[in-house]
């Protein structure tokens, strides 16, 4: 179940369709797929992706995208403290970055700088849309993450983080992943 938060106005939504809508009016994309597919930790990529093979080769012809793999994020993951430092800075990217939430959570953080910076907590069955050149960064937790992810690509070079180096998410720092 998503969770939409405007920490500075104390606003959480938790409606998936004003969900929808609160991102649509933003030019972001968010939807929920059916998700009852659950894997066991011996699942390779191959098997994720063909398991959800039949909402996701629609969506990547539709939108031209070329390529998906699978991220998993766990307490086994080595360097996790320098790759969530990365994840936690704001940044964009040359495409959009594209997750659909197969396992696990995280908290996708917005700064459109029109407004107040919100974020959206992103759980299984969720799918998020981050369109290119949007201001962002994402948490999956300080202790015991987990996130297992379908990734989705035009070409996996506009994935490449392009960091504002404006330290916003310093304010934030305190608001994580439970």
């Amino acid at each position: 179940m998503a969770v939409l938060t405007i920490p500075e106005k104390n606003i959480v939504v938790t409606n998936p369709e004003e969900i929808k809508v609160f991102f649509n009016q933003r030019g972001i994309f968010f939807d929920q797929w059916q998700c009852d597919v659950v894997f066991e930790d011996t699942a390779t990529p191959d098997d994720i992706l063909n398991a959800y093979s039949k909402d996701l080769n629609p969506f990547m012809e539709k939108g031209g995208y070329k390529t998906a793999d699978v991220i998993t994020i766990n307490s086994l993951t080595e360097n996790y403290d320098a790759i969530r430092a990365k994840f936690l800075a704001e940044h964009t990217h040359s495409e959009d970055e594209i997750r659909f939430f197969v396992d696990g959570q995280g908290l996708f953080w917005f700064n459109l700088e029109t407004e107040p910076v919100f974020n959206l907590l992103c759980e299984r069955g969720d799918l998020i849309s981050v369109p290119e050149d949007t201001k962002h960064w994402f948490d999956a937790g300080p202790i015991n993450p987990f996130v297992k992810a379908i990734r989705i690509f035009i070409d996996i070079t506009g994935w490449i983080p392009h960091y504002t180096e404006n330290n916003i998410q310093t304010q934030f720092a305190d608001i994580t992943v439970k």
